[in-house]
Formats: C-alpha cells, sequence, structure tokens
C-alpha cells in the first residue's frame, strides 16, 4: 500500500499553525477488528467539520491496543483519505519502534508527529534524555509536537523544561497544551516567549475542550482534542478570532454539559465513541479490550443532554 506524499505547502503543520486538530477515536468491530469503513467515515467527518488537520493514534485512539502493522495501515488509510494535514502519535517506550513508525508515516504522507514522555520518567535531566533520543529516532528533520499531558502521563513538564526542549530541538514545532490548570501555564509560555526566553511555536489545547472558553485569551493557537463535536470547536475557535467573545462563550456554555461528560475519568472514551456513533460517523462505539462500557443509564443521559443541547445547537439534532 502506497500513499503519494502530500506537497510540502499544504501540510500546515508548523511553528505558525492555528486552527483545530481533532484527536480521532480508532473505531472497531464487535469481533475487535479495525472497522476500516467507519474509519473512512470518521476521516471524512472530521473533514467535514471544518478541522483544520486530524491527530490520529493518540492515547484516545486506543493506540497501545494496536499492533505496529494497525497502526501504519490506519496512517496509510487516513493519509490516502484527506488532503488535510495528518499529525501521528509516535509515544513508545521503544525508541526503534518510535523511529519505525516515524519514518513509515512521514514516508507515507503525514506532515508531523506527536511525542510524549511515559510514567517512568521522573527528573527533569529523564524527561531531557528521553526527548533527545526520542529526536533522535525519529529524525532531527521530522516536525513533531509535545504532548504535556501529566494527569495521564505522570510526566510534569515545567515552563522552564518545555524551554529546554524546544530551544534544544527546533524540529519541536508544536506544544500540545494538556495541563491542569492550563490557563496560567499558557500565560506564563506567551511572557516567556515574548522575553526571548524560549522560542515561538504554535500551542493546541486538549482536555476535551474544557478550558476552550478562555485559553485562546491566554495564547493558545486552536485546539487539538477529541471532543465528539469538533464542529463546535471549530466555530468556538473562529468566533474567538473575530474578537466575538460573548459569541464564543455562548457557543461554550452551551457544549459545557457534553464537555464534562466526556471528561470522565474511566469512562470518557466510551461517552465520546458513543456520541461519535449516534452522529453517524462510526458504526459501532466499542472499544478494544480492555475497555469501558455505558450502562443503559448512562446512554440515557447522553441522550437528554443531546437533547437539551438540540435546542441551542442544531448539530446535536440526531
Amino acid at each position: 500500500m502506497n500513499a503519494q506524499p502530500k506537497p510540502v505547502a499544504e501540510l500546515g503543520f508548523n511553528t505558525a499553525t492555528k486552527g483545530v486538530y481533532p484527536i480521532a477515536a480508532t473505531p472497531f468491530n464487535p469481533d475487535q477488528s479495525v472497522d476500516w469503513d467507519s474509519l473512512d467515515r470518521l476521516t471524512d467527518f472530521y473533514e467535514a467539520s471544518g478541522a483544520t488537520g486530524i491527530t490520529i493514534l493518540g492515547i484516545l485512539g486506543e493506540a497501545g491496543k494496536l499492533d505496529p502493522e494497525e497502526s501504519r495501515e490506519i496512517a496509510a488509510r487516513v493519509i490516502r483519505r484527506t488532503r488535510l494535514p495528518i499529525v501521528v502519535g509516535v509515544s513508545n517506550p521503544s525508541f526503534t519502534a518510535m523511529g519505525r513508525l516515524a519514518k513509515e508515516s512521514m514516508d507515507l504522507g503525514a506532515a508531523g508527529v506527536m511525542i510524549a514522555g511515559h510514567a517512568a520518567l521522573r527528573s527533569d535531566e529523564q524527561i531531557a534524555a528521553h526527548f533527545r533520543s526520542a529526536v533522535d529516532a525519529i529524525g532531527p528533520d521530522t516536525p513533531w509536537a509535545l504532548q504535556d499531558y501529566p494527569l495521564t502521563l505522570s510526566v510534569v513538564l515545567s515552563v522552564p523544561m518545555i524551554a529546554r526542549i524546544m530551544t534544544e530541538h527546533p524540529s519541536c514545532v508544536m506544544l500540545k497544551a494538556e495541563d491542569w490548570p492550563q490557563l496560567e501555564k499558557l500565560s506564563t509560555i506567551r511572557s516567556w516567549q515574548k522575553d526571548g526566553k524560549m522560542p515561538a511555536f504554535s500551542i493546541l489545547t486538549a482536555n476535551g475542550g474544557l478550558f476552550l472558553d478562555f485559553e485562546p485569551e491566554r495564547g493558545s493557537d486552536g485546539a487539538m482534542t477529541g471532543y465528539a463535536f469538533p464542529d463546535a470547536l471549530v466555530e468556538m475557535d473562529a468566533l474567538h478570532r473575530r474578537g466575538e467573545r460573548d459569541a464564543a462563550h455562548d457557543l461554550f456554555d452551551a457544549h459545557l454539559p457534553m464537555i464534562r461528560m466526556e471528561q470522565q475519568a474511566g469512562v470518557g472514551l466510551a461517552v465520546r465513541k458513543y456520541l461519535l456513533m449516534r452522529r453517524g460517523a462510526i458504526a459501532c462505539d466499542i472499544q478494544r479490550k480492555p475497555g469501558t462500557a455505558l450502562t443503559a443509564q448512562g446512554r440515557s443521559e447522553i441522550d437528554y443532554l443531546l437533547e437539551r443541547l438540540a435546542r441551542k445547537d442544531a448539530r446535536a439534532r440526531l
């Protein structure tokens, strides 16, 4: 399976990247196999939502439950399906595996890759050494996003540590910011950049969009998150960029109960997949084992929230 690499000018993944990059789920069939038809449909769904690009094989994409051939095939299929820039999650304790998936993805036409640390990293020196080895593995010319997600990954990246990584590795063009609390950290990073203490880079925020009401005012360039209404995230981002603050907050307030529902520990992915299924983006909301499933009452509560959201946003009329 060969994909034609996309022209560099079309990739749109660099230190000036702005917009919304949904984190893609990975659809599965009831027998736990990858649902390739739903993957195509989901890719079309993200593109139709107005997304700037798509990020695949992240935590939400259940990347850790895929074998290497499945990961490569998913990357190839999504890259072939859309002209949007694709960022591929390649995080792996094995630098050999990380480097192989990064090279294969870039050869297929990916715009860049995303890398996180892992729970065994404790000191700043361990963190710095990890990312030096990661850049050696993917190659110094491969653009990448640094994932800052201490709530799940247990890797604490202070602002000085982020500055060190960004300074040592010019190929790191983006920070995927999902620390919590996030707002003050965003302001500090932008202040450091203004003072010349760290280089310029794009910042896309995550946490399911939970703080998207204020993040643009603190310096974010957009969102890279998995909320099942990426079209609403695109609209919120556009409203902020046009200076329509109240309209952006009104739209955010309408979606906040559903965003909160998705952020539940343990069942958040089940909620997202159920919503994606209800929206027609995937055929089945199953997760690959081990995974959680919603109870009948949980689904009923989401359906109720959809009905309420539909009074203010027609996208929820399913």
